[in-house]
């Protein structure tokens, strides 16, 4: 996650790549993380059934744990692997891996292979998500970014929601196995056409890898989603595999710390943790992680076994706690973006996921649909509050050398938090729903082959027995999930009170436009502090980010003129003439738009004719100065501290890009239009 140089040159919208030659190399790159991010969501309706088959419910929790564990782990190495050997290898690398470990979770004869080869198609996962964001800035120019950028968001955003109903669908209409075979027809698509259209420059960055401190954070990480789930369960807790995990997990902390603080490149600084609103979001990511997982995994275990709900329809009953979590994800993002305050947002969210676990944990067989409904979404509301907003702070709390590996770090804790939160909840639902039958069988008449160790195995096998038994057992299966979440209440709960000590600080003008694909699945994304800024800057540069900006400029100038008006000043300003209709063609601006603003321009005095071009007049000349100083002033605001005396030549470079873009792009420049100085846009006569 170290800090690296943006790997694309600062191109201008006529220098890069034609926009149809993006589109193929596009929609596979979309289609890759489509792949990944389906698969962290698309196995919870499918769990159940499979459980049923293979066996073994008590270990269903690794099903999704492996493949979260998995792709965490991986990202800060696909990500500088990328870097330094070029992104379109790796990415095809990633996508083999990925296909593989489909076709052998499709393939899996019991829960011990499955588990295993969801840990090889997360590892493969891990690089989708990674690369796949990273080569759009290899493929377009920094003020197109925003636009496709937004595409990726809406794949994770779409994800969540389609991957509970295609689960239950496969499931029920085919077989579970196809909820992983379905990967490979796309993947190969994706593969043939990334190997025949994408074609972007390898200019390698040279990297030290932190080999060392990944593979302890991970082992790490490993040892306590072990613990968790199989402590109590598999083994005591005070015995020696329960002490030897714990060990294991404390002595690689303690060498992880020794060796970030010695790394060239660190995996994850140790600094930032002095840094009190990073270290607070950290915790507070894992419990929502925690609790966001944990619930979307067993829920539909509770919606098929106890309600007797189909695959497919205990995706659609889970559609009020993914449209809560996106709906205030969003708002909550969007809220704090316009008007820089988020204190209250963290203590809100948290405090309803709080209330939400509690209203879970109230369900029984005898709920109805309305019910359950509510409080999906009451828990989806909270998540969401809270999700965008801790990585626009942490965003906020760091220096620019440290954006991209803090943002990174946000989503790794939510993600390790999400692996923890599956286990701990499919180890307490375990030992939860042995006692319940046990107790509840204890001493009844039972259809052969039947016993409490096969219902936990087998839960369709509650459906051969007599109704007496039937409803006891249910009431059995209802207890053991939903007392889960009355246990997370607790942890949530703590999260708010934590969440009262984050420090309040301003948003900076650059971190208020909230990722979209950070929105709802834990997804761990490696990017530079400059791909980062780059991100957010380029949302600056888009038809709606250059109004708003032209509009705060004029204000701030103390010039009545409309957006337009002012990019029309800025622009004969550079260039010394300004031609409105070759420039409506050239820039893809409604020519209404521009005429009324080069009548503006005329009207006031600012602009005189010279056959079709208008040059400034001496009033237009001082309003263009004017403008610019303001434009020079709104930057400085948005970088805050950043922009410091001492500041990095890469971020120099992309305040230079927005400057530039804001006055007019050379390749918006029609060939009329020229320099004050006499000469061409290029410089020659």
């Amino acid at each position: 996650m170290a800090e690296q140089s943006a790997s694309a040159p600062a191109t201008e919208p006529g220098d890069g790549p034609p926009a149809r030659s993006v589109l193929l190399p596009m929609a596979a790159l979309l289609l890759g993380l489509l792949l990944a991010a389906l698969d962290q969501t698309i196995v919870a309706t499918a769990l159940p059934t499979i459980a049923s088959e293979l066996g073994g419910l008590n270990h269903l929790s690794w099903v999704v744990t492996a493949y979260l564990l998995a792709a965490t782990s991986a990202t800060p190495l696909w990500g500088k692997l990328g870097d330094q050997y070029g992104r379109k290898k790796l990415f095809q690398l990633a996508i083999v891996i990925f296909l593989i470990g489909s076709a052998l979770c499709g393939a899996a004869q019991d829960m011990a292979q499955l588990i295993g080869f969801r840990a090889l198609q997360g590892l493969g996962g891990g690089g989708l998500m990674t690369l796949s964001m990273a080569i759009v800035g290899d493929l377009v120019p920094p003020r197109d970014r925003g636009r496709y950028q937004g595409l990726f968001g809406a794949v994770f955003g779409t994800t969540s929601v389609l991957g509970p109903l295609l689960g239950g669908f496969f499931t029920e209409q085919l077989d579970w196995r196809w909820v992983f075979y379905v990967n490979l027809p796309l993947g190969v698509l994706a593969l043939l056409v990334i190997a025949a259209a994408l074609h972007i420059p390898v200019g390698p960055v040279r990297h030290r890898i932190d080999y060392l401190g990944t593979f302890l954070i991970a082992t790490a990480a490993a040892a306590v989603v072990v613990l968790t789930s199989l402590g109590g369960t598999s083994w005591p807790w005070n015995g020696p595999w329960t002490y030897g995990l714990a060990a294991l997990a404390a002595v690689a902390v303690v060498l992880f710390v020794r060796v970030e603080r010695r790394a060239e490149e660190p995996v994850l600084p140790l600094e930032l943790f002095r840094i009190r609103n990073v270290t607070l979001c950290s915790v507070i990511g894992f419990i929502v992680g925690f609790a966001m997982l944990g619930a979307m995994t067993y829920l539909p275990t509770f919606l098929q076994v106890v309600h007797g709900v189909s695959p497919t329809m205990s995706g659609v009953y889970m559609l009020p706690m993914v449209a809560g979590m996106f709906f205030s994800s969003t708002l909550s993002g969007q809220l704090a973006s316009r008007t820089g305050h988020w204190r209250g947002f963290p203590p809100l969210g948290t405090a309803i996921m709080a209330v939400g676990l509690v209203l879970l944990s109230g369900m029984d067989r005898r709920s109805s649909t309305l019910e359950m409904g509510l409080r999906f979404a009451v828990f989806g509301l909270g998540l969401g509050l809270v999700l965008q907003v801790l990585v626009l702070v942490v965003q906020n709390a760091v220096d620019y050398r440290h954006l991209g590996v803090a943002t990174s770090a946000a989503t790794f804790f939510r993600s390790v938090g999400a692996a923890v939160g599956v286990a701990v909840f499919g180890a307490l639902f375990t030992a939860r729903l042995g006692g319940e039958l046990r107790t509840e069988l204890s001493g009844r008449r039972l259809p052969p082959g039947v016993s409490a160790e096969s219902l936990q195995h087998d839960p369709r096998s509650v459906g051969a027995l007599p109704s007496a038994v039937r409803v006891g057992v249910l009431d059995g299966y209802a207890s053991a999930i939903t007392e889960v979440f009355l246990y997370a209440a607790p942890v949530a709960a703590l999260a708010c009170a934590l969440s009262l000590f984050l420090r309040s600080e301003r948003l900076r003008g650059t971190v208020r436009v909230p990722e979209g694909s950070e929105n709802l699945p834990p997804n761990p994304v490696e990017r530079s502090s400059a791909d980062e800024l780059r991100r957010a800057l380029s949302l600056l540069s888009t038809r709606e980010g250059k109004r708003d900006l032209y509009a705060r400029i004029a204000g701030r100038a103390g010039l009545d003129l409309a957006p337009a008006s002012c990019w029309l000043v800025l622009r004969a300003h550079r260039y010394g003439s300004v031609e409105p209709g070759r420039l409506a063609e050239r820039a893809s601006v409604p020519r209404e738009v521009v005429t009324r603003a080069a009548r503006q321009l005329e009207e006031r005095g600012l602009a005189v004719r010279e056959g079709l071009p208008l040059v400034l007049s001496r009033a237009g000349e001082e309003a263009a100065a004017r403008l610019a100083e303001a434009r020079e002033g709104e930057l400085a605001e948005l970088l805050g501290d950043w922009w410091t005396p001492d500041r990095p030549r890469d971020l120099t470079e992309l305040v230079r890009e927005l400057n530039e873009r804001t006055g007019g792009a050379a390749g918006e420049c029609p060939s009329g239009e020229r320099k004050a100085d006499g000469r061409g846009v290029d410089g020659r006569g």
